[in-house]
């Protein structure tokens, strides 16, 4: 009997497995017995006296009759079988806590050398569980692990691994590399053999080249699906689209099409909308309603329609199977163009026009609405945009939380707060529960008008109401309380980040930490936040260093801003900043202010360094600045006839330099009258 088919003929009642020996019923495993536990989960001991007979052995099975024959079985196969029914019951419930749990018995089971007790279906869904879970890369070890205990991983559990860890770009490389093993681990072999990639496997994998635009990877793969008798479907083709959409290759997608025609493969509404959509985020609109209308019209040479942009020829006439008529989806992807492209009034007009229509399919739904709700507060439409929101109660059409977000942006922006409390209060008694992106835009309305009270106080109640802040909302009260000159709250607004163990905590949030100190002019406190950063592994930014010299500057400190310059060459010599991928690159900014301090404080040898420096990186320099500030300053330096010989001869380097700045700024110089 499937192990899915015992689980449905009675709920399990029980968190663990508990083995106790038959004598002094001591748990081995150290969990907690419940109350009511049945018979077939008490193990007996005898079971870790079983000698391993060989990593490769073949799964247990189930007796096909029922558990009243479970007796008739030896010890260690009953006690097998109840231990695999326990991991495929944990993997099931496919929580982080369930997959922990199983975790920890199969890592017991590894550390006292039993895995020949686990077969292939156990391993197989809790391999799933923990990539649904969250933990794809544990997902990807068990299945590593069947191959080492010699099992056959089925494609559908494998692909699944596959699916979830392409859903992170740091996991990615992984996915293709687990999905090149599955495959040559199973080139040769007989083409019933339950690992062979299929097209779902191959659908997977091609999905993750679309979100990373790897277009070499995916025609690669699409050649390989031949080598093993796979034939692509219509979600093979719909990827394809997708993928030539994000590499922006508007000449291949006609051909998508014209392929799956003479392949015999019928497209499908979701074909049109990622037709659609790929148009959209061409930016060719035209395109896009060429091709609405030609549904809408029932027209069926969609190739050739395709084609006219670029002015190729068919080689021969294709048409589709049947007409397709566009659903919402299609008219909502339409209406998003239009309000990304700011034609409002066309927005809309399509969602009139969707209300109009004869099919119910084409009648907007909550995502429609919402676009319609975007386009009328870009506009600045607020009461156009709520009237919208009550239509949607009219016609019984639900809003969700991102619509309510949408229009609540609006009024923050408006700076209409009192209608935005009103709003999440109408929200709340709707039942619709605010997530942190609708107290986020409150917080930052609050911010706005100057209100930060408001704003702490909105946190607080995002906290009360059981809602974990994101990165945003604290980084965002951090730069609220740091401009009004307020970098205490903004201090402890940073500890409450800090002790927030579901937050990381990044670069941004030191930036902003050191930015209040500076602006506030506590430059002891600024410096030692920055040391700490650097402590904890930050790498500081350009936005670091220009807050600490501009602090610096405001300070009155130029010759502790002077010494952050070494610091700021040395970095630019780095390759990356923390293991990144951007170059250090000062800008304008930092490197203006400390040429500044320099002229000012008749530095002019460190600034004809950085002048220097900014002249290798083609970054533009106002000679009449400092020009003019020189002359201001500094017209009469060191021009003094009665200075002692000893004198002279002591600051005859810095007057060098100061000549050789003149020279540089255009004035007259030793330089020039030699």
């Amino acid at each position: 009997m499937h192990f899915y088919n015992i689980l449905s003929s009675g709920k399990m009642y029980y968190n663990n497995l508990v083995c106790f020996s038959s004598r002094d019923r001591i748990s081995l495993f150290n969990f907690s017995l419940p109350q009511s536990i049945p018979s077939f989960l008490v193990l007996d001991t005898r079971i870790y006296s079983v000698k391993s007979s060989s990593l490769s052995a073949s799964p247990t099975q189930f007796p096909s009759s029922s558990f009243s024959h479970r007796n008739e079985y030896s010890y260690s196969a009953r006690n097998s079988t109840s231990l695999n029914l326990l991991l495929v019951q944990l993997s099931h419930e496919a929580t982080p806590s369930s997959v922990s749990r199983a975790r920890a018995i199969l890592q017991k089971i590894q550390n006292e050398g039993k895995l020949d007790l686990l077969d292939s279906n156990s391993l197989g869904h809790l391999a799933i569980a923990a990539a649904k879970s969250g933990s794809p890369r544990y997902g990807e070890s068990i299945i590593r692990l069947m191959l080492e205990l010699g099992f056959s991983p089925h494609v559908k559990v494998w692909s699944a691994v596959v699916t979830h860890l392409g859903k992170s770009s740091q996991h990615s490389h992984l996915a293709f590399q687990l999905f090149h093993d599955m495959c040559n681990s199973v080139k040769g072999v007989g083409k019933r053999n339950q690992m062979r990639p299929d097209t779902g496997a191959f659908n997977a994998i091609l999905n993750i080249c679309a979100a990373n635009g790897n277009m070499a990877r995916a025609e690669d793969l699409i050649k390989e699906m031949g080598l093993f008798g796979v034939r692509p479907d219509v979600l093979t083709y719909n990827i394809m689209i997708k993928l030539y959409a994000r590499v922006r290759r508007e000449d291949l997608i006609a051909g998508v099409i014209e392929k799956m025609l003479g392949d015999n493969i019928e497209p499908c509404i979701s074909t049109f909308c990622s037709l659609v959509a790929a148009y959209v985020g061409f930016g060719d609109l035209e395109k896009a309603e060429m091709l609405v209308q030609a549904m809408r019209e029932d027209k069926r040479d969609i190739c050739s329609i395709l084609r006219q942009s670029n002015q190729a020829t068919l080689q021969r006439n294709l048409l589709l199977p049947r007409s397709y008529r566009p659903d919402h989806r299609i008219y909502t992807i339409l209406m998003k163009g239009y309000l990304h492209k700011g034609r409002l009034r066309d927005v809309i007009k399509m969602l009139r026009a969707m209300q109009d229509e004869d099919d119910p399919n084409s009648h907007p739904n909550e995502v429609t609405y919402t676009t319609a709700i975007s386009a009328f507060v870009k506009m600045g439409s607020m009461d156009e945009a709520h009237a919208v929101l009550r239509e949607m109660a009219t016609t019984k059409m639900p809003a969700n939380v991102i619509t309510y977000n949408s229009l609540l942006n609006g009024y923050c922006r408006s700076q209409k707060l009192h209608k935005a409390k009103v709003l999440m209060q109408e929200m709340k008694d709707a039942g619709i529960v605010p997530d942190v992106v609708s107290y986020n835009t409150l917080i930052n309305g609050f911010i706005c008008i100057n209100d930060n009270m408001g704003a702490l106080a909105c946190f607080d109640e995002m906290r009360n109401a059981g809602i974990d802040p994101s990165k945003i909302t604290y980084t965002t009260l951090m730069k609220a309380f740091g401009i009004n000159g307020q970098p205490v709250i903004a201090a402890k607004i940073f500890e409450e980040m800090q002790k927030d163990l579901k937050i990381k905590i990044d670069i941004v949030a030191w930036n902003m930490l050191i930015e209040s100190y500076s602006k506030a002019g506590m430059m002891e406190h600024a410096k030692k936040v920055f040391q700490q950063m650097k402590e904890k592994g930050f790498h500081p930014t350009v936005a670091t260093y220009g807050s600490l010299v501009n602090g610096f500057v405001r300070a009155q400190k130029p010759v502790e801003a002077l010494a952050l310059w070494p610091e700021i060459k040395e970095r630019t010599r780095e390759k990356c900043v923390g293991g990144g991928t951007e170059s250090f690159v000062p800008d304008l900014g930092i490197l203006d202010s400390l040429v500044e301090i320099c002229v000012r404080a008749a530095f002019f040898k460190r600034a004809l360094e950085i002048l220097a420096y900014m002249d290798e990186l083609k970054i533009p320099v106002s000679k009449r600045k400092y020009k003019s500030l020189f002359m201001k300053l500094h017209s009469n330096i060191y021009t003094s006839k009665h200075a002692s010989r000893a004198r002279q001869e002591r600051r005859a380097a810095k007057r060098e330099a100061a000549e050789a700045f003149k020279f540089w700024a255009g004035l007259r110089n030793d330089y020039h009258t030699s």
